[in-house]
């Protein structure tokens, strides 16, 4: 298998990705233009995917909705697929959320 082509389900990481990007505007903040940065990295077998964002690390957590809350389902989702997932201070200043997914391409 190609290193370009991972194993993983490429529709798993869209949606997380898609989620974390989601919570990143809408919950990021700075007084001036900012900009969400996206990386991901091989780390052996295992993908790890960062969103980067001008906002407090604080502020991110893992929240449990009611069945009728029509928000609070990102890092659940990201929870629940991942390998693992982790949050704090990014970098390049502001907050970094990550994810990592497991054999993502076959040793």
């Amino acid at each position: 298998m190609a290193p370009y082509n991972p194993a993983c389900s490429i529709d798993d990481c869209s949606l997380m990705i898609s989620e974390l990007v989601t919570n990143a505007i809408r919950y990021g903040h700075a007084d001036e233009p900012w900009l969400v940065r996206v990386e991901w990295f091989r780390v052996g077998t295992a993908l790890r995917i960062e969103v980067h964002n001008p906002g407090f690390p604080a502020n991110v957590r893992l929240r449990h909705p009611d069945a009728n809350d029509a928000h609070g389902r990102g890092l659940l989702l990201v929870d629940s697929i991942a390998e693992s997932w982790h949050s704090g201070p990014s970098r390049f200043g502001g907050t970094v959320v990550s994810f990592v997914v497991a054999d993502a391409w076959p040793s």
